[in-house]
């Protein structure tokens, strides 16, 4: 076979060879399972897959927070901007747009009661639950009503 390392002694005695044979076997399985263990792609691919989803998990996490940050100076700014616009309006305008608008809340008022009191009442069940329907989907109304102004603006611009 092959001859032993300079550096090591030969066995003096069989025991001392079997004890020799049993230590080499040992060092040759660490050195086997070792390799195995850096060939074993799958094992690695999961590591690594598992490390991408921490990172992954954690900027996801980190852009959250400043996503909610920026929505909230982008609230503050308009904010600002709304009272800056409110503080410009003459007197007269605002009491005006007041009038209007309690005048507004009045017919509509008028109008809720005179409906409850002439309309049939599946009609009746039926708006309420129309009503309802509105009211948890706000922004998908706003925004259809959104586009439906954008379109109308986009005729009305183009015949005229």
């Amino acid at each position: 076979m092959t001859q032993p390392p300079h550096d090591e002694p030969t066995a003096s005695s069989p025991e001392e060879l079997r004890e020799q044979v049993e230590q080499t076997r040992t060092e040759l399985g660490e050195t086997v399972e070792a390799l195995a263990a850096k060939t074993d792609v799958k094992a690695r691919a999961r590591e690594k897959a598992e490390e991408v989803k921490a990172q992954a998990a954690a900027k996801t996490g980190e852009l959250e927070e400043q996503a909610a940050i920026k929505a909230g100076e982008l609230k503050a700014k308009a904010a600002d901007l709304a009272h800056q616009a409110q503080d410009r309006l003459p007197d007269p305008v605002k009491d005006k747009a007041a009038q209007a608008v309690g005048q507004a809340r009045a017919k509509a008022a008028q109008a809720g009661q005179l409906w409850g009191e002439k309309a049939p009442e599946p009609v009746r069940e039926k708006t309420a639950q129309g009503a309802q329907l509105a009211r948890d989907n706000r922004k998908g109304l706003l925004a259809a009503a959104g586009v439906a102004v954008v379109v109308w603006l986009a005729c009305r611009r183009r015949k005229g």
